[in-house]
């Protein structure tokens, strides 16, 4: 069952000292069906957003991406041209924590919206450029996970093998996976900085501009085309533009095979979910992945010439994306005498001012503009009292983002009632991502 807003208002104000509440409003987008999440609007006119895991594969999630957003040092940040969501504080609760963190402002948009003009594809590509072209060295720093091409490939090697082993794979596309593992010359790259886990649902934006970018959990080093292969299957009628202006911020740093692998992770993503579906022993996501499979089988038949570039899938086949990468396209963003390509990216008073001017009354399917000037008046709810508003529950009917104005809600006894124990400060919290992210890695090896 999901916890109240007010409820979580009132967690999040033992998680921050002194912290006072002024409204809250549900958050659904990018927190899926494993988290309760709301939005506080504080007296000091903050937005943070608390986070509460409902799963333990949740709850894990959340500890790897509190080790990624402490590794990302405000040096880092400074070379990245969005928004990344801070550490604020955390409270225990039912077991598990409430986790508070500055909220990134933007609409979150399908990978055909990412793609579907020249300014925004280029921004989505000077995004994910940003992220590869980081420094390494914070990665080992943190404790973060390195993986080098060898390591990478045997990774691939062992999902094939496990996908064969149900019996369900089409022994086609097992000689296209072994093909692409078989072939040396692939597999040959630089590592980088990864987000290791980048689609479509990870961007938000506003107007033609990436304003953020959330969900850390798996950053590390490896090979940069597992956070592409979402762009390649993109429809939009600017996909093309997005990975030429990647390619180009890259400056000569990605390989000349990097298409072709990340659409070997597109097809991999199959036989993720095969897997899943035998570990949960679900028929119903068996047959589902055994569909997509055949499905890939026939739109890959006769493409021998063309490995791993379906004729009916991606938009991009591998010879669009080569080039690409014998061409040098002239974008119409600036650059400073230093080389360094300069967007209004940066610019993020004028983004939260475009925000505030797009504010709506929303419907539940209607995008709803994330950085807001006002979130309307409510009649107050008392935070010694959460679970009073009944307005205020996402399980209600209406929009699951409206919002209920509470009164200032410090900290106190309803706090510390909501969020029974001690605090527990920072370095914990990342010493048990470090474990969790120890775990993780054992199970994937």
């Amino acid at each position: 069952m999901a916890r109240p807003p007010l409820t979580l208002a009132a967690l999040a104000t033992a998680a921050v000292p002194g912290l006072e509440v002024r409204a809250v409003r549900v958050h659904t987008r990018n927190s899926g069906g494993s988290y309760d999440a709301v939005r506080l609007r504080t007296s000091d006119d903050r937005e943070l957003l608390i986070r509460v895991p409902r799963d333990q594969s949740a709850e894990t999630e959340q500890s790897a991406d509190l080790l990624a957003l402490h590794a990302l040092t405000e040096g880092v940040r400074a070379m990245l041209p969005f928004e990344l969501a801070e550490y604020v504080g955390q409270a225990p609760v039912d077991g598990t924590r409430g986790v508070v963190t500055t909220f990134v402002p933007g609409l979150g948009r399908t990978a055909d919206e990412l793609t579907g003009t020249d300014a925004i594809a280029e921004s989505v590509g000077l995004a994910i450029a940003a992220v590869h072209n980081l420094p390494t060295g914070f990665i080992g720093e943190a404790g973060l996970t390195r993986r080098t091409p060898g390591e990478v490939r045997d990774e691939v090697v062992s999902l094939v093998g496990r996908a064969t082993d149900t019996g369900h794979l089409p022994a086609a596309l097992l000689r296209r996976w072994e093909e692409a593992t078989d072939d040396e010359s692939l597999w040959r790259f630089q590592p980088t900085v990864v987000n290791g886990q980048l689609s479509a649902d990870s961007f938000l934006s506003l107007e033609d501009t990436v304003t953020g970018i959330v969900g850390w959990s798996e950053l590390g080093q490896g090979d940069p085309a597992v956070d592409l292969h979402w762009l390649l299957t993109a429809r939009g009628g600017s996909a093309e533009r997005a990975l030429e202006t990647y390619l180009l911020a890259r400056e000569g740093g990605a390989d000349p095979h990097i298409p072709q692998r990340a659409l070997l992770y597109g097809e991999l993503e199959l036989a993720r979910w095969l897997l899943h579906g035998v570990e949960q022993r679900d028929e119903a996501t068996i047959a589902d992945a055994v569909g997509m499979l055949d499905a890939l089988v026939e739109s890959v038949h006769d493409r021998s010439s063309e490995p791993l570039s379906p004729e009916t899938g991606p938009i991009l086949t591998v010879g669009d994306v080569e080039r690409m990468l014998d061409r040098t396209p002239q974008l119409d963003a600036q650059r400073d005498p230093a080389g360094a390509m300069l967007t209004d990216s940066y610019d993020f008073s004028a983004l939260r001012r475009r925000a505030a001017d797009a504010e709506t009354d929303s419907s539940m399917t209607a995008p709803i503009p994330l950085d807001l000037s006002d979130w309307g008046d409510a009649a107050p709810a008392s935070a010694a009292n959460p679970d009073a508003d009944a307005d205020a529950d996402p399980d209600a009917d209406g929009d699951p983002d409206a919002g209920a104005a509470v009164e200032p809600a410090q900290r106190g006894s309803t706090a510390a009632d909501a969020a029974d124990g001690d605090e527990s400060s920072f370095a914990d919290s990342a010493e048990r991502s470090a474990d969790d992210q120890a775990r993780r890695n054992s199970a994937s090896s």
